[in-house]
């Protein structure tokens, strides 16, 4: 039957298709562009180059896949070429999915673009004309139409160099053609259902699964498929059409692709196990354990400072530290399920973004800087301010100003999560919506949970110091981290929108601070509405934050020598020349990542060790969100920075590093390649 469609698809071509419109590089069939494009129009002789064929059905209008499904017809090339000139098959990306009156259709509704790769040979010599004919069929939900293309470009044998733009243009295509799959699949046809078993991370987010299958009449199209995860596998199980000797496709997962050719073997049925409720509760604690041990972190133990001497007068009963210890803790959970809720549905939107998002906006980073330097100031004895809305002064017996410090502590340790949270982060992004802002909750909980008993179990309190002299002196001690995270603030800011980003930032932090000053001299002096003077100045700081803009994307940091910055493209050419690589993920804005990079990656022992071992180092610079790499990051399993990748020549999967690195751990794998 396939065989007669294809044969009376083929006539219908030769009969109806009308004169092709010939045209330099592109051709404008009737309700379908196409172009043809080379990354090099000068390459060398031997050399490679790759071609894509950039193809835009009309509003409307589909085109076809590599197996087109019940109904349609794949597109036929034929090239004219130069002696010597051989071209691959066009690699094509993941379809989508079309049903029309019971019949399923791969195919593609709007710009797509396939890729081939041109081999030149040694001896090639001035232009290479190249030509492409195309036979395709185009249609719509009720019409279909028989199209022919021609398509020309010539090449001239040069030095082979690649405009960035250009490279950037087709590094973005190839990100969207199907990964080779790295470990074999499998599947059985037995009584009129496939299963196939393809092996894949256990816990990697797996939420739109399907196999677009190339071997013809394998399966029902058009029946539905359903997916189990079973272990460090998927097994997919639908309606059998044949019993294939080998089975060839493309398992579509989140959009992005994987070429999978498997052999038959038993593959059993899975039930789809209860696990959800138990891999949720898992990750709670797991969040519970990661937020309490933030506490000791420099990123969180700054803001937990202010609440120490408000404690401290608990035991000379003063205050409510019940009600104190709940409204901080209120304030660090709201946080967290705000930030937590906000990211899933950025998530469910379609961005691709990761945990600590919010600090890839310069913006954020200005209103954080104006705040954390507020409080460094205020805790160095700079002025004084007792209205609730300032929430840093210590002595503060206002609920509000404990929920508000909790809330700042929450917003603050998202950078720092990354040791202690990558598992339980990366769970609350597969698993329900409900499932994944009960883990954010339990993060929040975990950073609370030393005031929470703290506040209701007095004998912890009265192993606090009591009140006296001391705190005045424990206060500007207490200022000066508070000083240096607003220092690594102005730092990020620098990092993210620029010179002139950080100036704006830095004028900003002047006025907010002088401001405040004023406010305090005058409330010094006994003065009523002594904070009105300032307001117009905090104002204005505060409005600078519409100045600020990230500056243009440069690529990754590259402070080791020899560095590259990281795509998918290097990482393929690097592991095809057989060389180790090493691949990391940063971020301005990760104090973790920038712990790991100075005391670790960028040492001279450990650059030397690289060197030897002749290990290629990739570096992804994540602090803007590029979303390329936060595809990349998501799909190891991580819902953000850092992520150390190590690729061993011959192994196919990578074997993902620790958070915390040591000299010792990068040096041993630099030996073993």
């Amino acid at each position: 039957m396939a065989q007669l469609r294809f044969a009376l698809m083929s006539l219908l071509l030769l009969l109806l298709g009308g004169t092709p419109v010939m045209a330099q590089g592109f051709a404008k069939g009737p309700h379908v562009r196409s172009e043809l494009v080379a990354e090099t129009t000068q390459p060398k002789s031997g050399s490679d180059v790759t071609l894509a064929l950039v193809s835009t059905p009309d509003l409307k209008w589909h085109a076809y896949w590599q197996n087109s499904g019940d109904a349609g017809l794949s597109a036929e090339a034929r090239w004219t070429l130069p002696a010597g000139v051989k071209a691959e098959d066009f690699r094509y990306p993941v379809p989508q999915r079309l049903l029309i009156a019971g019949l399923m259709n791969y195919v593609y509704e709007g710009t797509f673009v396939r890729l081939t790769t041109l081999h030149i040979p040694a001896d090639a010599k001035g232009v290479l004309p190249v030509k492409l004919k195309l036979d395709y069929l185009v249609c719509t939900d009720t019409l279909c139409v028989p199209e022919k293309a021609e398509l020309a470009t010539s090449l001239t044998i040069g030095d082979g160099a690649i405009d960035p733009a250009t490279r950037a243009k087709f590094d973005g295509w190839r990100a969207k053609l199907p990964k080779p799959l790295s470990t074999p699949a499998s599947f059985q046809a037995e009584g009129g259902t496939l299963r196939i078993a393809v092996p894949y991370p256990a816990g990697a987010a797996a939420k739109d699964v399907y196999f677009y299958p190339l071997t013809a009449n394998a399966v029902d199209y058009a029946a539905p498929q359903t997916v189990v995860r079973d272990g460090d596998r998927l097994v997919l199980e639908t309606k059998a059409r044949t019993a294939p000797a080998a089975l060839e496709g493309v398992l579509a997962i989140d959009g992005q692709g994987l070429t999978v050719t498997a052999k038959p073997g038993t593959v059993a049925a899975v039930e789809p196990a209860a696990t959800t409720w138990l891999a949720a509760i898992g990750a709670f604690f797991a969040a519970v354990l990661g937020g309490l041990i933030l506490n000791v972190m420099p990123c969180v133990f700054p803001i937990l400072s202010l609440k120490a001497l408000s404690l401290a007068k608990a035991n000379n009963d003063q205050g409510s530290p019940r009600a104190e210890a709940l409204a901080y803790t209120a304030g660090v959970v709201a946080v967290c399920l705000a930030l937590g809720g906000l990211l899933l549905g950025l998530r469910a939107a379609g961005a691709t973004v990761g945990w600590a998002f919010q600090l890839q906006d310069p913006r954020v980073i200005l209103v954080l800087l104006l705040l954390v330097a507020a409080i460094a100031f205020n805790l160095a004895g700079l002025f004084e301010i007792t209205t609730p809305a300032f929430v840093n002064r210590a002595a503060s017996k206002g609920h509000g100003g404990a929920f508000a410090t909790g809330a700042l502590a929450a917003f603050i340790a998202t950078p720092c999560t990354g040791p202690f949270m990558a598992s339980a982060l990366g769970a609350a992004l597969v698993l329900p919506w409900f499932a994944g802002l009960a883990i954010f909750g339990g993060l929040g909980l975990g950073i609370a949970l030393p005031f929470l008993l703290l506040g209701f179990v007095p004998a912890f309190r009265r192993k606090l110091p009591k009140p006296g002299a001391w705190m005045a002196t424990m206060r500007h001690i207490l200022s000066i981290p508070m000083f240096l995270t607003a220092l690594a603030l102005a730092w990020v800011l620098g990092k993210q929108a620029g010179v002139d980003g950080m100036t704006i930032g830095l004028a900003a932090m002047l006025l907010a601070t002088l401001g405040l000053w004023w406010a305090g001299a005058r409330q010094a002096k006994g003065r009523s509405r002594a904070w009105l003077p300032a307001v117009p100045l905090v104002l204005l700081a505060l409005a600078s934050v519409a100045l600020v803009h990230p500056a243009a994307a440069g690529g990754a940091p590259a402070a080791m020598a020899g560095a590259e910055p990281f795509s998918e493209a290097r990482l393929a050419e690097l592991r095809a020349q057989g060389r180790p690589v090493f691949a990391y993920f940063t971020a301005d804005w990760c104090l973790t990542c920038k712990v790991n990079e100075k005391a670790v990656i960028e040492t001279a022992a450990v650059e030397q060790a690289l060197a030897d071992g002749k290990v290629a180092v990739l570096v992804g610079d994540w602090t803007n969100g590029d979303a390329t790499l936060g595809r990349f990051i998501e799909a190891h399993n991580r819902a953000g920075v850092p992520l150390y990748l190590w690729y061993k020549p011959g192994q196919d999967a990578p074997e993902v590093l620790p958070q915390v690195l040591t000299q010792d751990l990068l040096a041993s794998r630099a030996k073993g390649g």
